[in-house]
């Protein structure tokens, strides 16, 4: 299956990098996914998500966040409304280099992304979540015990799946700032949430609170026995598949 690689610009300029995975044939939806926190485009469950998607004709652009992975930028610059704009012009460049997304696809923190960028792409039909939390304040969590420091310092590194990062007290800030539930009601998308029951990372009362506010047409898909990375080949696979069922109901097809 061919493969893209490149780079396009965030809003303050840096290169962001980016994989385009394309069907055999000509394309008939695309797909534009969001990692999780601190993840990077080539974690497993991304790569199997969007090389099940081309199978199914669906072209799929995965990408770096700003200061992750190859990408440009510094991550304790970053915040939660960074990796919206960074949607956002992931999005235009598809507009201008091949076509604008039919599809959001958000694993983690990058569903709750994919839902506040939802709004700012018009083209976007649906949008998907994978194990994501209700509220992006929700990941904080992983680094409760250095908040205190961290608003008192401004800024302190953490140890994050075993990897240093930057946090910031903007980053805090950002994340509790974000009307994420009111912007679910106002979706206007089709929605399909996964998540699993057994998930110990964000815990499956955020897909239901997800699901509650949301309005419909929405969806919901229980990924039972799953982790939240998606570590198991199947499990990736398996919402590869549904997706790319559940997408032929909301979009056309053009090829």
């Amino acid at each position: 299956m061919p493969s893209q690689r490149f780079d396009f610009p965030n809003a303050q300029g840096e290169q962001l990098s980016a994989l385009l995975e394309m069907p055999d044939g000509e394309p008939w939806a695309c797909a534009l996914f969001a990692h999780c926190f601190t993840c990077g485009k080539n974690i497993f469950a991304a790569r199997r998500i969007a090389q099940g998607l081309t199978r199914h004709g669906i072209a799929v652009l995965r990408f770096d966040f700003t200061g992750i992975g190859a990408s440009e930028g510094e991550f304790a610059n970053t915040n939660f409304s960074s990796n919206v704009a960074d949607l956002l012009a992931a999005a235009a460049h598809m507009r201008s280099t091949l076509r604008a997304p039919d599809l959001l696809i958000g694993h983690s923190l990058g569903g709750a992304a994919v839902l506040a960028a939802a709004s700012g792409i018009a083209e976007v039909k649906g949008v998907i979540t994978i194990a994501a939390p209700s509220d992006p304040s929700h990941v904080a969590h992983l680094f409760d015990a250095h908040i205190e420091q961290i608003e008192a310092e401004g800024t302190v590194e953490v140890q994050l799946s075993g990897r240093p990062f930057r946090i910031s007290r903007d980053f805090i800030e950002d994340i509790r700032s974000q009307p994420q539930f009111e912007r679910i009601g106002k979706l206007r998308k089709a929605l399909l949430v996964f998540h699993s029951p057994v998930d110990t990372t964000v815990g499956v009362e955020n897909a239901a609170q997800i699901f509650a506010a949301a309005k419909h047409p929405k969806s919901f898909v229980s990924l039972e026995n799953a982790d939240h990375l998606l570590s198991r080949k199947e499990d990736a696979e398996y919402v590869a598949n549904v997706i790319a069922a559940w997408a032929e109901r909301y979009l056309e097809r053009t090829a």
